[in-house]
């Protein structure tokens, strides 16, 4: 690991609307029941069109990041900025990736198939974004 500190085991990136209220409050009380203190991204700590400092901090700070991809993730610029940098900081940080796949396959999220296929459209058709924004977030898609 590196010299930078570490506030959390685990940094939990998901998409409310899909997980919330199952899958994740499972994961997560079972991470708790464990010691493993884990920070929860979620879209409510967002404000306007940045995604919150505290997140960016948060996953700077952690030792390991699990990604849960499910069917709206890639709908959300929030999930998509956060993969970013969780894929920034496993480069840099030796940040540890843990990729879930929760109702949706590996291969739906590296090739931008099905519901990550619209997703992808949908955000290139959105002519306030750069379209390089959208070939990274593709590419950390792919990547992770």
């Amino acid at each position: 690991m590196g010299s930078s500190k570490r506030n959390y085991d685990v940094f939990l990136s998901f998409r409310g609307t899909d997980a919330r209220h199952n899958f994740l409050s499972h994961l997560y009380a079972d991470l708790d029941r464990n010691g493993i203190h884990t920070f929860k991204g979620s879209e409510e700590l967002q404000k306007g069109e940045e995604i919150s400092p505290t997140l960016m901090t948060a996953i700077e700070e952690s030792s390991v990041a699990i990604i849960i991809f499910s069917e709206d993730y890639a709908s959300s610029r929030w999930c998509l900025e956060e993969l970013v940098k969780i894929m920034e900081c496993k480069a840099q940080k030796d940040l540890i990736v843990l990729p879930v796949f929760y109702k949706v396959e590996p291969r739906e999220v590296r090739r931008a198939m099905k519901g990550y296929g619209r997703a992808m459209a949908m955000h290139e058709s959105d002519v306030r974004k750069d379209p390089e924004i959208v070939k990274r977030w593709k590419k950390v898609l792919s990547d992770a």
